[in-house]
């Protein structure tokens, strides 16, 4: 599976935007599908993940701003960010597993990234 991410931009503050990740194939039978953001001298974190029965887990930074689905039928996983602040600013990645242990999803397919500027 290849996953390209875009949508991703500068922004306001306050502002809104929606990233895209299209896979090369059918997404339909994958377990979890996720979105992972990488800030400058930071640690990658997960951010939002959803099952493929569209159970969705959030990080406590984003929830109630972000929203992730996918779209089965067009093989894209989007990610609504509302409200967004100057330390949302960060590289975002798409990812995807059929994988999983007591820790959680184990991904291991991944998008080349989309940089989000928020400006203050």
């Amino acid at each position: 599976v290849q996953l390209v991410e875009s949508g991703g931009g500068l922004v306001q503050a306050g502002g809104s935007l929606r990233l895209s990740c299209a896979a090369s194939g059918s997404i339909f039978s994958i377990n979890f599908m996720g979105w992972y953001r990488q800030a400058p001298g930071k640690q990658r974190e997960l951010i939002a993940s959803i099952t493929s029965g569209g159970r969705a887990n959030y990080a406590d930074s984003v929830k109630g701003r972000f929203t992730i689905s996918r779209d089965n039928a067009r093989n894209t996983v989007y990610l609504q960010m509302n409200s967004l602040k100057v330390e949302d600013t960060a590289f975002y990645y798409c990812a995807a597993t059929n994988y999983s242990d007591y820790d959680g999803p184990l991904y291991n397919y991944w998008g080349q990234g989309t940089l989000v500027t928020v400006s203050s």
